[in-house]
C-alpha cells in the first residue's frame, strides 16, 4: 500500500480541513481556559450512527457546564461561521449534550456557546442557543 501514500514536503501543501479545524479548537481552548473555563472533555461524541459530537465541554468559575461550539470560517460569505450552526446542527449538540449529563448523579447548570473563528478573529458568543 505504500503507492497509496503520498508525500507531502514539510510547509509545501495547505493544512487539511481536519487540521484547520483542530487549530480552531486549540486556539479556542486557549481563549476559553484564559478566560478562567476548566475543560472537561475534548471531541465527545456518542455512541452510534447519527449522534452528536461536541467540540469542547468546559466548566466556568460558578460550575456551569458549558458546550461549546467552534466554528470557522475563511470568510463571512455565505453567512458566516455563527450562520453555520443552524438548528439541525443545534439539535446534534443538544442530543449529545442531553447523552453527556445522563452520566451524572445530578444535572448542573450549563449552556451552549459557539466560538467562531474568522478570518482569524475570535469571537465567543455566550448562551447562543438553548436546549428545545
Amino acid at each position: 500500500m505504500e503507492f497509496l501514500q503520498k508525500k507531502v514536503s514539510p510547509g509545501s501543501a495547505a493544512p487539511t480541513t481536519k487540521q484547520a479545524g483542530d487549530a480552531a479548537e486549540a486556539r479556542a481552548l486557549e481563549h476559553l481556559q484564559a478566560a478562567g473555563l476548566r475543560l472537561l472533555q475534548r471531541n465527545y461524541r456518542t455512541p452510534g450512527r447519527g449522534g452528536g459530537e461536541i467540540d469542547l465541554i468546559m466548566r466556568d468559575a460558578a460550575g456551569t457546564v458549558v458546550f461549546v461550539e467552534v466554528r470557522q470560517r475563511a470568510s463571512a460569505s455565505h453567512g458566516g461561521a455563527a450562520a453555520s450552526v443552524g438548528g439541525a446542527k443545534q439539535r446534534r449538540i443538544v442530543f449529545a449534550a442531553r447523552y453527556y449529563l445522563m452520566r451524572l448523579r445530578e444535572p448542573p447548570a450549563c449552556r451552549f456557546d459557539v466560538v467562531t473563528i474568522e478570518a482569524g478573529r475570535l469571537v465567543w458568543l455566550q448562551a447562543a442557543f438553548d436546549a428545545f
